[in-house]
């Protein structure tokens, strides 16, 4: 009797049923399993390289395993990792100090992640509008912009406009007005004596890489100093060299009254999130009002410190500038064939609305998978290239080959 004999299980396949069998399924990743990464290329479990268009959602600017980034993470691995705030240690002073300084700024709230650092945000202009501005107990509102991603807690979801963020997590969070993101006049409109903030992201990212119309960045600040209320900007995403520049409001030359930092911040190493802002904003806490057992830890200190220190030389966002140019250039050659509807971004960040006959967002980037090539979808027809700045043209560019290859089939 003859037996058929089933094809044997591969690696990947059993990485990704033992996730399935033992983890939340609230990530829908594509079914590639790393192993190893250096620059701008992943390796996966079966030995197959991939060039890595996604970059950890801007957390791997300066790519994966950097030797500068991985050496001060070596280094104070070696003397202390952890202390908690209860006691001083000897990073902290110089972490706060250079990153105020490269935020032209006073004071640093070091948190971990970049939900924490948002939700610090929403905390620290609530009790300024209190102790500062002088609106009544309780009253305080926030203005947001409608398809904003700022992370997925419970306050934040409240004022997202995203239904798979929000659905059957209420009750929410009172005190948030949405407006379109864009229009100022609605803006303007939504102000009022109980308005303590407007939080905005420069670009928005995980709508889609939504560059915002030229102005509206300075428009806002202008209202919003006009009427005494904060402009926080959420440069989680669009900071710390993505679009050519250390921060993406420099593009308006705005410089906002707070802003909001995370993942590159970390290079990719660990998690760092931190507020920034003026002493007569952040000088608003006293001890215990606020706080994080890991926020601001050596271990976090030494490699953001390292990260200040790369931005410095402006050879990132040079480079973010550089082959971002080039970048757009290229995906703007796709519109208008049947395959990408619209492309937009800003330095070495893109989005591309794929054209239904071509297939949703999530196929593409299987496809693209397929290639050797591995980028994210979002919003079904939308996928984001966000290489690590640290690419080569000619890795960029054979990327960039494989999507017109995809595009085309």
């Amino acid at each position: 009797m003859a037996y058929r004999s089933e094809s044997p299980v591969t690696t990947t396949e059993r990485c990704i049923a033992a996730a399935d069998a033992h983890s939340a399924h609230n990530y829908h990743p594509l079914p590639v399993v790393v192993a190893t990464a250096e620059g701008a290329w992943m390796t996966d479990v079966e030995g197959r390289r991939y060039l890595d268009l996604l970059a950890g959602y801007s957390a791997l600017n300066f790519g994966h395993g950097n030797r500068r980034l991985l050496d001060a993470a070596k280094n104070q691995l070696e003397r202390v990792t952890l202390t908690s705030r209860a006691f001083h240690h000897d990073r902290f002073a110089d972490f706060c100090t250079q990153l105020a300084d490269l935020c032209g700024m006073e004071m640093v709230l070091p948190m971990n992640t970049g939900a924490e650092a948002v939700e610090t945000a929403v905390k620290t202009a609530r009790k300024w509008g209190y102790k500062i501005k002088g609106v009544p107990g309780g009253r305080a509102k926030i203005i947001v912009a409608g398809n904003n991603f700022h992370g997925r807690t419970t306050t934040v979801i409240s004022f997202s406009t995203d239904p798979e963020a929000r659905a059957d997590f209420g009750p929410y969070t009172p005190g948030f007005e949405i407006v379109r993101y864009g229009d100022l006049a609605a803006l303007e409109a939504a102000i009022d004596d109980d308005t303590v903030a407007v939080l905005l992201e420069p670009i928005q990212g995980e709508a889609g890489v939504l560059v915002p119309p030229p102005g509206y960045l300075a428009g806002v600040q202008e209202l919003t100093r006009s009427r005494n209320v904060l402009f926080i900007a959420d440069e989680i995403q669009s900071g710390l060299g993505r679009t050519g520049r250390t921060f993406a409001c420099e593009h308006e030359g705005v410089v906002p009254d707070m802003y909001v930092l995370g993942k590159a911040l970390g290079g990719g190493v660990i998690p760092v999130s931190a507020v920034v802002s003026s002493r007569a904003v952040l000088g608003v806490f006293s001890p215990g009002e606020h706080g994080s057992t890991f926020g601001g830890n050596p271990l976090a200190c030494a490699v953001a410190l390292e990260v200040i220190a790369m931005l410095r030389t402006g050879e990132y966002q040079s480079r973010a500038t550089e082959l971002g140019r080039h970048l757009l250039g290229e995906l703007r050659l796709l519109v208008g064939d049947g395959a990408v509807d619209a492309v937009r971004g800003r330095g070495l960040w893109a989005g591309l609305d794929i054209n239904p006959s071509r297939g949703t967002g999530r196929e593409i980037a299987e496809r693209l998978m397929a290639r050797g090539v591995l980028v994210k979808d979002t919003h079904g027809a939308t996928i984001r290239i966000a290489p690590p700045l640290v690419i080569s043209k000619e890795d960029l560019d054979w990327g960039l080959e494989q999507l017109r290859v995809v595009l085309e089939g």
